[in-house]
């Protein structure tokens, strides 16, 4: 049996009402892209030293955001929709200036999705389509600077590994049997006994 600290749940008769981010559906995609331009802001050092190596990058959020959001109901199967939309994923780059300073920009990577996926019927309560996402650039280089209304960016090729996953999510009010209320016990304080291993051994070797 898996440790617990909820127990004394034994009430199988009540009923509540809880509101819930309900999931229709969700697919994951994973791509590695070759190539992406990543422009840096927020940098700091605010002025490093060009040229600049790049590190390492990886995605700031677990939030991707959504915009330019189109769905078409399938007309031979209306449970279903054709769902495209831009999804931009937050990411920092790690580099190294010219003069071996350390720093780091932040930069927006934007991919397109085109997928089907199962639709909720028509309702008051309209669904969301919501991104999750996580992307690591093991590789990449220096392309230079941009310099536009006095604000100067840094711009770096990268290689992506980037995995989506889309949901369509709705906030929902839901009926569901309960146990009650959990009965929380008090936390238990960790403590590293240096001697336990010594006073688990027997008092006298084993015969024989």
């Amino acid at each position: 049996m898996a440790f617990s600290n909820i127990e004394n749940c034994s009430n199988t008769c009540d009923k509540v009402c809880i509101q819930a981010h309900k999931v229709f559906d969700a697919c994951l995609k994973q791509m590695t892209q070759e190539g992406v331009t990543l422009t840096l802001t927020d940098s700091s050092p605010a002025t490093p030293v060009s040229p600049l190596t790049f590190v390492s990058g990886k995605s700031l959020s677990s939030i991707g955001v959504v915009t330019n959001l189109v769905v078409d109901r399938l007309p031979d199967k209306q449970k279903y929709g054709r769902v495209q939309c831009d999804v931009t994923i937050p990411v920092e780059v790690s580099f190294v200036d010219a003069n071996g300073t350390e720093g780091t920009g932040k930069g927006d990577l934007t991919v397109h999705e085109d997928v089907v996926m199962a639709l909720p019927d028509p309702s008051i309560v309209p669904y969301e389509v919501e991104a999750v996402v996580s992307t690591v650039c093991p590789d990449g280089f220096y392309l230079g600077t941009e310099t536009q209304s006095g604000t100067t960016t840094f711009q770096f090729s990268v290689v992506a590994c980037i995995s989506i996953i889309l949901k369509i999510v709705m906030k929902v009010d839901l009926i569901v049997p309960t146990y009650g209320y959990a009965v929380i016990p008090p936390c238990q304080d960790f403590a590293q006994e240096v001697c336990e291993g010594f006073f688990e051994l027997p008092l006298f070797p084993a015969n024989g």
